[in-house]
C-alpha cells in the first residue's frame, strides 16, 4: 500500500513500468528517518510496501540497514519483491496488515526497530488495475479489497448494509454531506438490481446530488468511494491499533514517519503523536517523575505538505500530510 504516484490519476490504464512511479515526499521521509538509520544493523520497517519505492530508497540510502516490509496485497508483494531483488539479503517482505507489526517482529526475533514508515491510502497499482474497483474514473467490479483473499467487497457493503449504517459510513469515512440522498438512491436501486460495477454507482451519485454539490471538490463520487474503501479494509480501526503499536516497537532514538492522505487518518496520527509528546503528570507537581515524562519528540511542526513542484510533477501527492516523531524515552510502568 505504498502510495507511489502514477501520472494518470483517477485510475485510467496501467503503469508503463515501475520507473513511472514516484514515491510521495520521498526525500523528506528519508531525511526524517536518517538520524536513526545511520548505524550498522539498524532495522527499518516499511508498513505499507506497495510497489516498493520508499523501501528501495531506504535500502539504497542506508546500506548497512535491514528492511522489514509489510503489505496485505499479495500482488504488491510479488511486484516489489522483483524490484527489491538486488537487496534480498537485507530485505524481508511479509504478507500482513500493518497492525500485525508486533507479531511480525516477534516471529522474526526483532525486539526493537530504529525506523518506521507508513504511507497510507491506496497504492497506484490498486488504482491502476481496472479490476480492483478502487477508481471511480473507469468501470470496474466494486471490490476495493486490498487483500483480495479475505473480507467482503464494496458491492456486498452497498447491497447488504442497512440504510442507517450506510449513511453513517459515508458521513464518518467520506465526510459526505449528502449521505442521506446518496443512500436513499442506493437503497432504491439495489432493490431493482444489486450493485456489481463502479460506473453504475458513479452515475447514481451524480444524479442524486444537487447541482451546487457537484461543483465542489472534484469528482462527486470521490467521497463515497473513499468511505467504502475505508469500510471494506477496516482502515481506520487498523490504523488506530497500528500507530501506537509501531511507536512501542521503536528503540529510544528511533523515528517514525507517517504519510496520510485525508483528514481522518491525519487526525488519528496527530492524536497519537501529541499524546506521546505530552507529560502525563497530574497538574501542580513541583518535579515531574520519570514515568510521567513525554516518550516522543515531534519532528514536524503540525503536518508537513508536499511542495508545489512535487504536486505539479505528481498529482497524487497533493493531499499528502507528513508527520514525524522520535522516541526519546522508554515506557516506564
Amino acid at each position: 500500500m505504498g502510495r507511489e504516484a502514477h501520472s494518470n490519476e483517477g485510475g485510467g490504464g496501467r503503469p508503463e513500468g515501475q520507473s513511472r512511479h514516484v514515491p510521495v515526499m520521498l526525500q523528506r521521509c528519508l531525511d526524517l528517518l536518517a538520524p536513526a538509520l545511520q548505524r550498522p544493523g539498524a532495522v527499518v520497517v516499511d508498513c505499507t510496501l506497495g510497489l516498493g519505492g520508499h523501501s528501495e530508497a531506504l535500502l539504497a540510502r542506508f546500506p548497512e540497514s535491514r528492511l522489514v516490509a509489510l503489505d496485505r496485497d499479495k500482488e504488491a508483494l510479488r511486484l516489489s519483491g522483483e524490484r527489491l531483488a538486488p537487496y534480498e539479503d537485507r530485505a524481508t517482505l511479509v504478507h500482513a496488515v500493518y497492525d500485525e507489526l508486533p507479531e511480525v517482529l516477534e516471529r522474526l526475533g526483532i525486539a526493537r526497530v530504529q525506523g518506521v514508515l507508513f504511507d497510507l491510502g491506496v497504492s497506484s497499482m490498486q488504482l491502476d488495475e481496472a479490476d480492483r474497483g478502487f477508481a471511480y474514473a473507469q468501470d470496474a467490479p466494486l471490490d476495493m479489497r486490498m487483500d483480495q483473499t479475505t473480507g467482503i467487497s464494496a458491492a456486498e457493503v452497498l447491497n447488504t448494509y442497512p440504510p442507517g449504517e450506510l449513511v453513517r459510513i459515508l458521513r464518518a469515512y467520506g465526510e459526505e454531506k449528502q449521505a442521506k440522498r446518496i443512500v436513499s438512491a442506493v437503497v432504491r436501486e439495489r432493490e431493482k438490481e444489486p450493485f456489481t460495477n463502479s460506473a453504475r454507482l458513479v452515475e447514481l451519485i451524480r444524479n442524486a446530488l444537487p447541482q451546487a454539490a457537484k461543483r465542489t471538490g472534484g469528482n462527486p463520487a470521490k467521497r463515497t468511494f473513499q468511505a467504502l474503501r475505508i469500510e471494506v479494509n477496516g482502515e481506520l480501526s487498523v490504523l488506530e491499533r497500528a500507530i501506537p503499536a509501531a511507536v512501542k516497537t521503536l528503540d529510544v532514538g528511533g523515528r517514525i514517519a507517517v504519510l496520510s492522505y485525508h483528514s481522518l487518518e491525519d487526525r488519528l496520527v496527530k492524536h497519537v503523536f501529541a499524546a506521546g509528546a505530552a507529560t502525563t503528570a497530574p497538574p501542580g507537581l513541583p518535579v515531574v517523575p520519570e514515568r510521567y515524562q513525554p516518550r516522543l519528540k515531534l519532528l514536524t511542526r503540525g503536518a508537513e505538505l508536499p511542495t508545489e513542484e512535487e504536486i505539479a510533477e505528481n498529482r497524487r501527492a497533493a493531499p499528502a500530510r507528513l508527520r514525524g516523531a522520535e522516541r526519546i524515552r522508554e515506557d516506564v510502568e
